[in-house]
């Protein structure tokens, strides 16, 4: 399969004073198959599409984090597109190449945040529930911040969303599955699952009774699901290939969410260096792929070879106790992961760091986060590991 290399079109736009449903050609924030495509391409083609970021312009380049606490979540996540491509049908794979990407020129800089509770928290939210923001300058391939200073974070671009429309059946399975999960605690803060919800939806082109329609239908698009979506893998840089089930004709691709660079993880929700930007792409279709190779639940991706390489890390471990009870679980992945965090926060602190620094630093730096043990009852084990070529001084333990 080669790429049809040419000077690549623009083929969704964006203007960052405006937001998404003002757009001269307006995307989407919700999954749903009746969203009606906005361009299309062919196999082979190349082109370019810009983004916004995740929030539709919602935060600001200051010092003020009110606007991370009061951000509305129901504007999450503007993605461009649908894309159709033609030729591709139910039961095909659709091969993506993100061939380059970078930030609209004027908007070299992104943000990083801690929800506040009441407003998605984060994986840390019961030791850090209030809003926090941290904003990074960008210079060339590297990323400054004033918020958390002493540290330079390499460029690992990458699409935190890219993903297919589901067909009716899927979108179903979804809702049906997430309903049932929200009915076992309905009450709780942060929520279990963001259910669809009409407040703030934009639908692309849709308007009147068939956008009341799918605002009441369509999935929210917070979550990573079978066709792809927020992932927030950070490995999905220039030059990987995903390979996608399409369930819909003409797969009617999006993308959106770009990261500066993340950690494993993506920790603090609003946790990589979020941007706007651009993303330059090539498609292809492999006719029936989905029964020929068995990718059928969710898509695979080879990693591409851009990405920064570190030889000297810091790296912390826990298990699956849990760290305010002392209660021993079996095998516990999120809780041994949990921990490891809370042990680099903890080692961070001791280089002047708050909490806070440390807890915003774990998501935007490209941390190494990993399932090291998961067969050695009771106890599963989890590290995280911290590039120290990162920082402006030698952070390790000394005699």
């Amino acid at each position: 399969m080669g790429v049809n290399v040419r000077l690549s079109n623009v083929l969704f736009r964006v203007d960052l004073t405006k937001p998404m449903d003002q757009q001269d050609v307006p995307g989407h924030n919700r999954w749903h198959p009746d969203i009606p495509a906005v361009v299309s391409v062919k196999p082979g083609d190349v082109f370019r599409i810009e983004m916004k970021d995740w929030t539709d312009g919602q935060i600001q380049n200051n010092d003020d984090p009110s606007d991370i606490r009061d951000v509305d979540l129901c504007r999450v996540h503007v993605l461009s597109g649908p894309i159709y491509v033609d030729g591709a049908e139910p039961g095909d794979l659709l091969v993506v190449d993100l061939l380059d990407m970078g930030p609209l020129p004027g908007a070299e800089w992104g943000f990083n945040g801690i929800f506040a509770r009441e407003n998605g928290g984060g994986f840390l939210v019961d030791y850090f529930p209030e809003a926090r923001k941290s904003i990074w300058e960008f210079q060339g391939i590297y990323a400054v911040s004033r918020h958390v200073p002493g540290v330079r974070i390499p460029s690992l671009i990458h699409p935190g969303l890219i993903g297919v429309a589901p067909s009716a059946e899927l979108l179903d399975r979804w809702n049906a599955r997430e309903r049932q999960l929200v009915a076992k605690d309905p009450n709780r803060v942060p929520v279990l699952a963001n259910l669809p919800d009409p407040r703030s939806a934009v639908l692309g082109t849709l308007r009147g009774a068939e956008f009341d329609r799918v605002a009441k239908e369509a999935a929210r698009t917070v979550p990573p699901r079978e066709n792809g979506g927020n992932c927030d893998i950070k490995n999905l840089s220039k030059g990987s290939r995903i390979y996608f089930p399409v369930f819909v004709k003409g797969a009617k691709l999006s993308v959106g969410d770009l990261h500066f660079c993340q950690g494993d993880g993506e920790i603090t929700f609003c946790g990589a260096i979020e941007m706007s930007g651009w993303i330059e792409m090539s498609v292809d279709v492999i006719k029936g792929g989905m029964a020929k190779y068995g990718i059928v639940h969710n898509p695979i991706f080879e990693p591409g070879p851009m990405e920064p390489r570190f030889s000297e890390y810091l790296v912390f471990e826990s298990v699956s106790v849990d760290e305010r009870t002392g209660e021993q679980l079996y095998l516990d992945a999120h809780v041994a992961y949990r921990r490891a965090c809370l042990n680099a926060i903890e080692y961070l602190q001791r280089f002047g760091y708050t909490a806070e620094q440390a807890y915003m630093l774990l998501g935007v730096a490209p941390v190494e986060g990993r399932i090291s043990g998961i067969v050695d009852v009771p106890n599963a084990c989890c590290t995280l590991a911290i590039p120290t070529a990162i920082f402006d001084r030698d952070i390790r333990p000394k005699g």
